[in-house]
């Protein structure tokens, strides 16, 4: 019996050291150095909690952080509402549905590139694809990287745009639903409306509170498309808080701060995920009757 114990934990070692190396030191250094001033040279200085009460003096913290919260409320809905929508018409038993699958799907593949959104910077240009079209049907043009009104939610479009991977779940979500539900339904004369809002909508629901929390905290995170399309601009408007977290321990190498930056924002996410999380007996669906 200990022989199998031991064979067991063996099997399992190189995860418990993943975990220990790769997590749990990495999370206890960086909770160590928010309390220091470290410049990656010098030792650090321990300094108590001044980081923290620095942040909060931050002009850039504040506008950092509101502009991260704009990004997640603008983005968020919109990219599953798109992703619903697509997998609803992508439920229909059309011909070559396959390829049209496989062809929404790839800008979740190549969104994230660095090439994508070097292309969307060109797209969305002064003198882009966009403003010529626009142009060309008689309709105002903007300046979408260059306006503070248009910057943030130009840089949200991209995200919107990779709507694949929420697209796939609802997908499947959808072909779960029995068809005996809508054939009910229509015998009873509900329309095509009643029957998304009284059958589709709520059996979803366990699957739009999953993509919910994945592409939530995914914009948290955002910094690729803000970083190499408008560098945090014009005036700040796209200036998102990993963008602040990476300036003060990239460009300024100021590690002790950007730690307890890192720190308060893990903070602020798991407060997020957790009224996300209390929120779901109020109105996720489980057919089990469970709402935990």
């Amino acid at each position: 019996m200990k022989n199998k114990i031991n064979v067991g934990l063996l099997y399992i070692l190189p995860w418990i050291l993943g975990i220990l190396l790769l997590k749990v030191f990495p999370f206890g250094l960086s909770l160590f150095l928010s309390f220091t001033r470290y410049d990656l040279i010098s030792s650090p200085q321990f300094i108590g909690i001044e980081n923290y009460v620095e942040m909060f003096k931050d002009e850039l913290f504040i506008k950092s952080l509101l502009n991260t919260i704009k990004y997640v409320i603008v983005t968020v809905p919109l990219k599953l509402a798109f992703a619903l929508f697509i997998a609803s018409i992508l439920n229909f038993k059309i011909k070559g549905v396959g390829i049209f699958r496989t062809a929404y799907y790839l800008p979740s593949i190549l969104g994230g590139s660095v090439a994508i959104s070097v292309l969307w910077r060109f797209l969305f240009a002064d003198n882009g694809l966009v403003n010529i079209m626009l142009k060309m049907l008689h309709l105002p043009t903007a300046s979408w990287m260059g306006d503070q009104k248009y910057a943030l939610f130009t840089i949200g479009l991209l995200s919107v745009w990779q709507f694949g991977s929420s697209m796939v779940i609802f997908l499947a979500a959808l072909k779960n639903i029995p068809n005996t539900l809508y054939e009910a339904a229509r015998i009873d004369g509900a329309s095509k409306v009643r029957m998304f809002f009284s059958i589709t909508f709520p059996l979803l629901t366990p699957v739009i509170f999953f993509n919910f929390i994945m592409q939530m905290l995914n914009a948290f995170q955002e910094f690729n498309a803000p970083y190499i399309i408008t560098k945090g601009g014009p005036l700040n408007s796209t200036y998102l808080y990993s963008l602040l977290i990476y300036d003060n321990s990239f460009r300024y190498f100021n590690m002790g701060y950007a730690s307890a930056l890192a720190w308060f924002f893990f903070i602020i996410i798991m407060v997020c995920t957790a009224i996300v999380f209390k929120s779901q007996k109020y109105w996720v669906y489980y057919e089990d009757g469970g709402n935990n």
